[in-house]
């Protein structure tokens, strides 16, 4: 099979197209025929190895990637499946969590991959996996977003901004997006009541108040964010795709968010990184019902996924950006 191989820690530049083997099937595990998959800020965290604390928790591999293919987010046909495996067969069109989703073939585990809508192509499906569950878990669960909440989403033309700012405004939300000048029709097209222009103006210095922030970018202050807080609002810190600080990368913001929330009167609430198929399916469900639509980007061939990462490594991605395999 054609697959993106990584041997060692670096830029987008020390990965090849090669040819591999297939992966072997366990129990429990399905062999997926991949079409597409997504690439996250995940991704490029895993290819450079940072923040260095993860090497050392063994989360990426300590002296080279633990994961000899990239990769997580995907969707294709099953191939086969492993011993044990019930509720899905040979010819289902599935999206998930894949093991080496940057190749022709990848593995799953059985629980971490749920059937494709039939109103979306295998791409917009690859895009669906970790952005969805992200957004879903910001807005309805960590936020606790409900009709008439006025909601701020920092970030929202990106792939989790872009999925939160539906589900909140599907949960009756008053919506603000901020995002680029190049990006505000984008955003109001899918159901921003305001947007933003950060280029122009600064959210944290204006006069209104929000009942959830959710940010994505982790670009203000956490002084500044509270000051665009209602005081007794709910701020989502969604640090994940921060370049910041190759030690601890969002680690050190993430435990600023828990001991600052200590002291004061707001709630503010770090997006740790869970995976739950319950929450898959409820995405997908949203998606099946029409009131979430996955925002594609730019599309590589498998060949250029080095310049996929790069494009999201930049911080200015539209939507999500997704590879075409197969």
């Amino acid at each position: 099979m054609k697959a993106i191989v990584q041997e060692r820690f670096g830029p987008p530049e020390v990965l090849q197209f090669v040819d591999a083997d297939p992966p072997e099937l366990g129990p429990g595990e399905v062999l997926v025929r991949v079409h597409a998959a997504a690439v996250n800020p995940y991704d490029w965290h895993v290819l450079r190895g940072d923040p260095y604390v993860a090497r050392l928790l063994g989360t990426v591999g300590l002296t080279k990637p633990k994961a000899r293919v990239p990769g997580v987010d995907g969707a294709g046909h099953v191939e086969a499946v492993g011993d044990g495996v019930r509720g899905i067969g040979p010819g289902d069109e599935v999206l998930g969590r894949f093991e080496g989703a940057f190749a022709e073939y990848a593995r799953a585990s059985a629980d971490k991959v749920v059937l494709k809508p039939a109103r979306l192509t295998f791409e917009q499906a690859a895009a669906v996996p970790m952005a969805g569950q992200t957004a879903l878990r910001a807005v309805r669960d960590v936020g606790g977003v409900r009709a008439r909440h006025r909601v701020l989403i920092n970030g929202a033309s990106g792939g989790v901004g872009s999925f939160a700012v539906q589900i909140a405004a599907s949960l009756g939300a008053e919506v603000t997006g901020v995002c680029s000048t190049r990006n505000v029709e984008l955003v109001r097209s899918f159901g921003a009541s305001h947007v933003i222009d950060y280029t122009k103006d600064d959210f944290t210095a204006g006069c209104e108040r929000y009942d959830v922030i959710l940010d994505n970018v982790g670009n203000q202050p956490l002084r500044r964010l509270r000051r665009a807080l209602a005081p007794a609002g709910t701020l989502v810190a969604n640090a994940g795709g921060s370049p910041d600080g190759r030690l601890f990368g969002p680690i050190a913001g993430i435990l600023r968010v828990i001991l600052v929330n200590v002291l004061v009167s707001q709630r503010l609430r770090p997006l740790a990184d869970t995976w739950e198929r319950e929450h898959l399916l409820a995405v997908t469900d949203l998606i099946e019902a029409g009131t979430l639509t996955p925002v594609l980007g730019r599309t590589y061939p498998l060949a250029d996924t080095a310049a996929a990462l790069h494009h999201v490594e930049d911080g200015h991605a539209r939507g999500k950006v997704v590879i075409t395999v197969t």
